[in-house]
């Protein structure tokens, strides 16, 4: 059996990226439902909300499904951890910061703990703590990425021979072509954020949903990079303030407030692209339909198989 599937206890070893403050049961419990892990992310949520997202998300699943802790932008790890107990959360992911701290406590509690990493030294570090999987993310990932901009074909290798961990790729997959080669580069899963936005249960705006319906592969940028907060969005009228702000010399506490997650809810859910942004990532370019979270699984197992079997034939 795929140790990623018996691990986290799911039919197929694909798992949904945490999204922030525009996570929802909605979509999260549709992947579970369907045979994935779903994934709410808490964001800068407080401790209430979260707590009430999870509700939501169990009302809606009896499947498994993770909550992404991004620690060093959390409004409360520690009250944001005590929920994940008390609500029996069964997988944590830790992000952004380091999880040595947490670990033993959730593991604990018999809670199995993903960490998201984007270099070979952060994966040792992070299984020497005591991860049970991980997720390495290359630099085409949509939202907040690592400064080192290693890309997913570069990484993913590296981080796979370096640990005795399962290890999850994240950035640049949609398909199953994308899962087949994360495979060949020594994953055991793979994580997606965007493609689940293109799916008929996100409960996001239309105009996000045609923006990746219409994207090309150029139609992503990053922005960030003068003030050391590196993001990936999408690129709309917002995108390019964001870029004209840098260029006059911004400060990062001044970026910080164009880059709240108020922000990024005006772009996502209220489809106002003037005065919000929309993450989004590389991968954008490849999506070409909205199916159901149900048919893009077992869509993306069908012909990652049938890639592998078509490679046997090419590599004779």
């Amino acid at each position: 059996m795929n140790p990623v599937c018996e691990k986290l206890n799911i039919k197929y070893p694909i798992i949904q990226g945490g999204m922030g403050n525009v996570s929802n049961a909605e979509l999260a419990s549709a992947i579970s439902n369907a045979g994935g892990l779903g994934t709410i992310g808490v964001g800068t949520m407080t401790p209430d909300e979260v707590e009430k997202l999870i509700i939501a998300t169990k009302g809606m699943t009896d499947r498994p499904f993770a909550v992404n802790v991004p620690l060093t932008v959390a409004s409360d790890v520690k009250d944001i951890l005590k929920l994940l107990i008390k609500h029996e959360v069964k997988v944590v992911s830790l992000s952004a910061g380091n999880p040595a701290p947490y670990i033993p406590k959730l593991k604990e509690h018999g809670i199995t703990v993903i960490t998201v990493i984007a270099s070979v030294y952060h994966a040792k570090k992070a299984e020497t703590a005591g991860s049970d999987l991980l997720v390495a993310e290359g630099y085409e990932a949509a939202g907040l990425n690592s400064s080192y901009e290693t890309t997913t074909m570069v990484l993913l290798p590296q981080v796979s021979r370096s640990v005795s961990i399962p290890v999850i790729a994240a950035g640049g997959i949609a398909d199953g072509s994308g899962l087949a080669a994360a495979f060949a580069l020594g994953a055991q899963g793979v994580q997606m954020g965007t493609r689940f936005i293109a799916t008929k249960e996100a409960p996001f705006h239309e105009f996000y949903k045609s923006a990746l319906l219409d994207a090309d592969d150029t139609k992503t940028m990053i922005v960030g990079r003068s003030v050391g907060k590196i993001r990936r969005i999408y690129d709309t009228p917002y995108a390019q303030k964001l870029i004209q702000l840098e260029k006059s010399g911004v400060t990062p506490e001044e970026f910080l407030k164009h880059t709240t997650e108020d922000r990024h809810i005006l772009g996502a859910v209220k489809g106002d692209l003037e005065n919000g942004f929309i993450n989004s990532g590389q991968v954008a370019g490849t999506i070409t339909d909205i199916p159901t979270v149900k048919e893009l699984l077992k869509t993306m197992m069908k012909d990652a198989k049938e890639t592998v079997s078509l490679l046997n034939k090419r590599l004779i």
